[in-house]
């Protein structure tokens, strides 16, 4: 079979990116970013056990434990090359991983016109957020991954983006930590702008669908609003986060120019990881993947992008993320504000009722 044939060829490049480290070189490292994401989720749980819910998921948890722990204690150089191996490789392998979560069925279900709209919602505050973060005075890379996150799926659009554009730990700790306090907002804020706007069930769906990041927090803030809501938000949602992959793609051929603007590094242009990224979908799409293996592909691309995000924190140089985080914060919440600005319209367009 032809999916066969393409993962013998894919496989090999994710074992060829760890070739050149030994085990015993990165144990140290993987063993304390294991650590670190061991206390994320059982922090996450016993928010489950008191709250009833985490107000702050496991992976921001991650970073800043490992921020805490770097701020705290000088590492020795044992623990680098690990560090470096999850912060890199693993996330990688993530990406990949979470290729298989997504589907086309999506797309065929909601019709041309809805996904033709959040396509360009998607590419119009991809476009406006990174002007935002720029006028903040946030760097090039910096200003993309808040972009990124704002735009499409939050905290895994910034894990996936990041190794693409090469960014660095302080700029996807400092994004992915004050996203994330403005989708915890954005949950408590949007049940408040249903009422206030007066949206019925359906507009509210496609609403939180296009403003809230992650789905659990489209289910968080739809849930008041019946189970119509839930499954409009659900399904809107599920379609931006596939535009993750075009953009992926874009922001691959942008910064895979060599200085001089006219070659492209096809590395650069299609990192392995990314085409691993397109067959996992492929073969989702085409049902190729047995149904029993998805929620385990989902439980491993979930653990290693945790994992990779204590590697970040433990990287991550405290002093420099509260220099930017101002910035980092103010351009987030206006770029969320732009958005939702942008769903209205597009809801208005469309004549959703």
């Amino acid at each position: 079979m032809w999916e066969i044939t393409v993962l013998r060829k894919v496989l090999p490049m994710l074992v060829s990116a760890s070739r050149s480290l030994s085990l015993p070189a990165v144990l140290p490292g993987l063993v304390l970013c294991a650590a670190v994401t061991f206390s994320a989720y059982l922090i996450e749980q016993l928010q489950m056990m008191i709250f009833g819910s985490h107000w702050i998921e496991s992976l921001v948890l991650a970073i800043l434990i490992g921020v805490a722990v770097r701020s705290s204690i000088c590492l020795p150089q044992t623990f680098i090359p690990g560090i470096q191996f999850a912060a890199k490789t693993l996330l990688e392998i993530a990406v990949v991983l979470l290729g298989a979560s997504l589907s086309t069925a999506a797309i065929r279900q909601a019709g041309l016109p809805l996904v033709g709209g959040i396509a360009v919602l998607v590419a119009l505050s991809l476009a406006g957020s990174f002007v935002i973060g720029r006028l903040f005075g946030l760097s090039a890379s910096l200003a993309t991954l808040v972009a990124c996150g704002n735009s499409i799926c939050g905290n895994s659009a910034i894990a996936a983006a990041a190794p693409v554009i090469g960014a660095k730990p302080d700029d996807v700790a400092a994004s992915i930590a004050f996203t994330a306090l403005l989708g915890v907002g954005a949950v408590l804020t949007l049940p408040l702008l249903h009422l206030f706007l007066g949206l019925s069930a359906v507009q509210y769906g496609v609403f939180a669908g296009l403003t809230a990041y992650a789905v659990p927090q489209v289910l968080a803030a739809t849930a008041a609003a019946g189970a119509v809501s839930i499954q409009v938000g659900t399904l809107v949602k599920l379609i931006r986060v596939m535009m993750l992959g075009p953009v992926i793609l874009v922001l691959g051929a942008v910064h895979g120019r060599r200085p001089g603007g006219s070659a492209v590094n096809l590395r650069h242009l299609l990192p392995w990881f990314i085409l691993g990224f397109a067959v996992m979908a492929t073969l989702r799409s085409l049902d190729a993947i047995p149904a029993a293996l998805l929620p385990g592909m989902a439980a491993i691309s979930a653990a290693f992008t945790v994992t990779a995000m204590a590697a970040l924190g433990l990287s991550v140089d405290v002093r420099s993320v509260a220099h930017t985080g101002g910035r980092v914060l103010a351009a987030a919440a206006l770029s969320l504000l732009a958005l939702g600005v942008l769903g209205l319209c597009l809801i208005g367009l469309l004549n959703i009722v």
